[in-house]
Formats: C-alpha cells, structure tokens, sequence
C-alpha cells in the first residue's frame, strides 16, 4: 500500500461492538464469529494497535450497541441480522454480554459513542458531530461483522466525505467467506483496507 500519511490529531480509530457477546466465550455470538476473530487474531491486534494509537495522540472512539430490555427501540417485527439479536436477547443495556471487553475498556480520553441500534455506526448516534467538532476527517474502523456494521459504517463514512481506512486484521465475521468476500470485494470500493501493523508503522 502507497501512501498511508497520518496526522494523528486528525484521525479517529472507531471501534465497533468490541463487545462480550461478540469477543468472549459465553457471549450470545461468540461462537458464530471465533474461528474468524482466531484467524485474524484480531484481538491482540486490536489490543497492540489501540496502545499505539491512543499513545501517538489518535482519538479513540468506543461505539458499542445497546438495547433497553425487551428492545423497544426497534421493530415488532424484526428480521435479518437484527432478529438474530433480538431472539437471542444478546447486546440488552447493563448486562455482561452488551459491556466492552475488559482489555479494550474506554480509557481516559477516549470517546464513547452512544445511541448505536443498528448497524451503521453514523445512523441513530452522534459519531458524525464528534468526528466533525473535532476536525476528524480520517477514520479508522475495526470490529463486528466485516460484513455488517463495520461496512455500513464504512460506506456511510465514505458517502459523508471521510477518508476510511479499515482493518483487515481486526474484524471478524460468522464465516471465513463473509469476512473474505468483503474484504476482497467491498472494502477497497468504499476504503482503504490495510492491516494494522500499516498503521502502527504509519504512526
């Protein structure tokens, strides 16, 4: 990959549902995404590139997703990906399964983005508004699912005129196919995909 310049005071790593039910054995969807979280190992990359970045002056923003007991806040009849959720009561507010993993708790200064109910980071949350008071206009993305909310994520980035950068080695999903096909289709059409020792070396 060329040219990966990086002013630190203008980019933003945003990391999205680093979550138990996804990270942590236990989890409501941990299963489904293991083997692809073990194949990417992308916790210790995610773990190791947070440290850098966070120390380099990076903005680190933590965007879990979270619903209120009996997930009032979305359909009565949800379907696709949200049903998933919603039938295997995963991400409720104030519960193990919804808390970030311990090895990636928000740290001081860094950014919680609240409000995420679905799958694109920018939709029902203040992501846009912080990235822009604070003269964002790079972003970093990492997390669940490669083929879900970290591409709606990335795409709306991308539509909203951000420069997006996406981790190859810290996303997962709940197939190798799914994780592959993105990356090797959806990614570079929308980002630019890189690992995350590319950035740390940019850093």
């Amino acid at each position: 990959m060329s040219d990966l310049t990086l002013d630190p005071a203008r980019t933003a790593l945003v990391l999205i549902e680093y979550q138990n039910e996804f990270t942590s054995p236990g989890g409501v969807l941990h299963d489904a995404v293991a083997p692809v979280m073990e194949s990417t190992n992308m916790l210790s990359n995610t773990t190791a590139l947070v440290e850098k970045a966070r120390a380099a002056g990076v903005t680190i923003m933590h965007a879990p997703i979270t619903f209120a007991p009996g997930y009032g806040e979305l359909s009565t009849h949800p379907y696709g990906i949200l049903k998933g959720v919603v039938d295997g009561n995963a991400f409720v507010k104030g519960t193990w399964g919804a808390a970030i993993i311990d090895e990636l708790a928000p740290a001081e200064g860094d950014i919680l983005i609240e409000g995420k109910r679905g799958l694109d980071t920018f939709a029902s949350t203040n992501l846009d508004f912080i990235l822009r008071s604070k003269g964002i206009d790079t972003i970093i993305l990492g997390g669940f699912l490669t083929n879900c909310c970290v591409e709606s994520t990335m795409r709306t980035g991308y539509e909203n005129g951000f420069r997006v950068i996406t981790l190859t080695d810290c996303t997962a999903a709940t197939s190798q196919a799914e994780h592959d096909n993105a990356l090797s289709f959806d990614y570079p059409m929308f980002s630019t995909p890189v690992t995350s020792e590319e950035i740390v070396a940019s850093l």
